[in-house]
């Protein structure tokens, strides 16, 4: 895993031996956001569709990311949402005014496996925001990483083709 940081983006870039499909849905459908991501994920993959997170499992009014949206979708391709910080970034950073974006981009680097590269922007330049700059890095880095144990392990519903 390659991670980057400058003064207010962080990138974060992975390769995952599973196919680009299923990286994709991994990200895009609830049940498969809520196996590595979060225990609980609204997303509704269209663009200005949900992609709210869940932290503390039946709690919707803390550590989450209600009312996050989707503002960009390109299947397989791209995939970019608004984002909260944790509770404790609340005041800083969970504003509607003052919400950060998370874009994701998929590219298959063969027929078994693909890289992953999200980039978090908006963090702004008062120093209040060091602190939630360096807590994303790190929270990136282990969700990625997730991710990657979740997809590799080939079991569950993130192996398959999803039933429509």
């Amino acid at each position: 895993m390659t991670t980057t940081t400058n003064d207010r983006t962080i990138i974060n870039e992975i390769t995952i031996n599973a196919p680009l499909h299923l990286v994709w849905y991994a990200w895009t459908i609830s049940e498969r956001v809520s196996e590595w991501f979060a225990p609980e994920a609204v997303v509704e993959a269209i663009e200005g569709g949900a992609y709210e997170l869940y932290f503390i499992p039946g709690n919707k009014t803390e550590m989450n990311t209600k009312d996050c949206k989707i503002i960009k979708l390109a299947e397989e391709k791209e995939l970019r949402f608004t984002w909260k910080g944790p509770d404790q970034f609340e005041s800083i950073m969970n504003s509607e005014n003052e919400l950060t974006t998370v874009n994701v981009s998929f590219e298959p680097v063969d027929t078994e496996s693909t890289k992953v590269i999200v980039e978090h922007t908006g963090f702004k330049e008062d120093d209040n925001w060091k602190e939630a700059i360096e807590w994303h890095h790190m929270a990136w880095s282990g969700v990625l990483s997730s991710l990657k144990s979740a997809l590799e392990k080939g079991e569950g519903s993130l192996c398959c083709q999803p039933i429509k």
